[in-house]
C-alpha cells in the first residue's frame, strides 16, 4: 500500500446512499443518492422505504464514484463503511455491500462511527494540518462537544444533548409552521426574511457543563403559536433559530477557552446552516479562535467523510475490521472504527 492510501466509503445510515473515494487526504469522489422525497409525505424518513432505495441506488452511485475518481476497484486500498449509529437495515445494505467487495477485490474493511467521520471531513482540506480542535457535532440526532485530539484512535466527549438534539428541534419546529421535510434547510431559508430579535425564546440549559437541551426551547415555540396564531412565521422561524445558534456556539467557545484549544470544528447536517456559520465566525473572529467548517456539501451524509475517516484510521495504523462485524443502532461517540 502507497503512502497516500486509495479508500472507498460507504454511507447508508439513514435516507442517503453515498460513495466517496479519498486519496491521502485528497477528495477524489463523492457520490449521493438521497431517498428524502420518498419520505417526505410522510414527514420524516420510513426505514423500510430507506433500504430499498439503497438497495436499488448502491450499484449505481459506486459506478459513478468510480468513473469520477477515475480509478477501478481493483486499485482500491481499503474499504470503509458506516456500521454505525443509523437505522439496522439500512446499515446492513452498506456493511453488506462492503465485505463483498472486501472479500473480492482481498482488501481490508473497516467498520466506522458515523458521527466520527462527520468530523473527519475536516481532514480533506490538506491546506491545514491535523491539529487538536473542539468539535461541535450537531446532526438531526445528536448535539456534541468533543475534544479531538487523534480523530482515528479516539475523542473525548465533553457534552452533549439530554434530550432533542438541534437537528430533531428544528424538524420538530418546521411541522409546527407546516413547512416541509426537512426542516432544518426549511427553517433556514424561511428564517433569511425574518427577524431574530423578534421574540426571545429562552437559552435551554444556561449551565458551566457543556451539554445540550432544547426540549424546553421547543415547548416555548409551541405555546408561543398557540398564543399567537397569525405570528409571522418567519419571525418565528429566525428567533428559533437564532436561540439554537446562541446556545451551541456559547459552550462550544467557552469550550475552546477552557481548554485551551485555538480551532473550533463545527461538523454535521445542522452544520449547513447558514446563521450557525456565520455567527460562527464573528463569535471566532471575537475570541481569536480559528474556525473549521466543511463545504455545506460535506455536512450532510455523505462517503466521503467515511473514506476520510478510513484514510486517518490506515494511515495511523488503526487494525482493520473482521468480516461479520455488527451494525449497530447506537454507538458511542468515542468508539471511531471497531473490530
Amino acid at each position: 500500500m502507497s503512502s497516500q492510501p486509495l479508500i472507498l466509503g460507504i454511507e447508508t445510515s439513514c435516507d442517503e446512499t453515498a460513495v466517496g473515494i479519498v486519496r491521502g487526504r485528497t477528495l477524489l469522489a463523492n457520490v449521493i443518492s438521497s431517498s428524502v422525497e420518498e419520505h417526505a409525505r410522510f414527514g420524516g424518513v420510513v426505514p423500510e422505504i430507506a433500504s430499498r432505495a439503497h438497495l436499488e441506488a448502491m450499484p449505481f452511485v459506486l459506478q459513478q464514484a468510480l468513473r469520477e475518481a477515475k480509478v477501478a476497484l481493483r486499485d482500491i486500498d481499503a474499504i470503509g463503511v458506516t456500521a454505525g449509529p443509523g437505522l439496522i437495515g439500512a446499515l446492513l445494505v452498506g456493511t453488506s455491500a462492503a465485505e463483498g467487495l472486501a472479500l473480492a477485490l482481498d482488501k481490508p474493511i473497516y467498520g466506522v462511527n458515523h458521527l466520527s467521520a462527520h468530523l473527519a471531513v475536516d481532514a480533506l482540506d490538506e491546506s491545514r494540518s491535523l491539529q487538536p480542535a473542539i468539535g461541535l457535532l450537531v446532526s438531526g440526532g445528536h448535539s456534541s462537544i468533543i475534544e479531538v485530539t487523534d480523530l482515528a484512535k479516539g475523542v473525548r466527549v465533553l457534552g452533549a444533548t439530554i434530550d432533542d438534539a438541534a437537528g430533531e428541534a428544528f424538524d420538530k419546529i418546521a411541522r409546527l409552521l407546516e413547512l416541509d421535510f426537512p426542516g432544518g434547510p426549511a427553517i433556514d431559508r424561511l428564517a433569511k426574511s425574518g427577524d431574530l430579535e423578534a421574540i426571545d425564546f429562552p437559552r435551554g440549559l444556561q449551565s458551566s457543563d457543556y451539554n445540550f437541551s432544547f426540549s424546553g426551547l421547543k415547548t416555548a415555540v409551541s405555546r408561543y403559536l398557540k398564543q399567537a396564531p397569525s405570528a409571522v412565521k418567519a419571525d418565528v422561524a429566525a428567533s428559533f433559530q437564532e436561540a439554537v445558534v446562541d446556545v451551541l456556539l456559547t459552550k462550544a467557545i467557552r469550550a475552546c477557552t477552557e481548554k485551551g484549544i485555538e480551532s473550533l470544528l463545527i461538523a454535521g447536517g445542522v452544520a449547513a446552516n447558514s446563521r450557525l456559520r456565520a455567527e460562527a465566525q464573528r463569535r471566532c473572529d471575537l475570541a481569536k479562535i480559528e474556525l473549521r467548517t466543511p463545504p455545506a456539501a460535506l455536512c450532510t451524509d455523505n462517503g466521503a467523510m467515511v473514506a476520510a475517516l478510513t484514510s486517518l484510521a490506515v494511515s495511523g495504523g488503526v487494525s482493520p475490521s473482521s468480516i461479520g462485524f455488527s451494525t449497530l443502532s447506537t454507538v458511542p461517540l468515542d468508539q471511531p472504527t471497531w473490530a
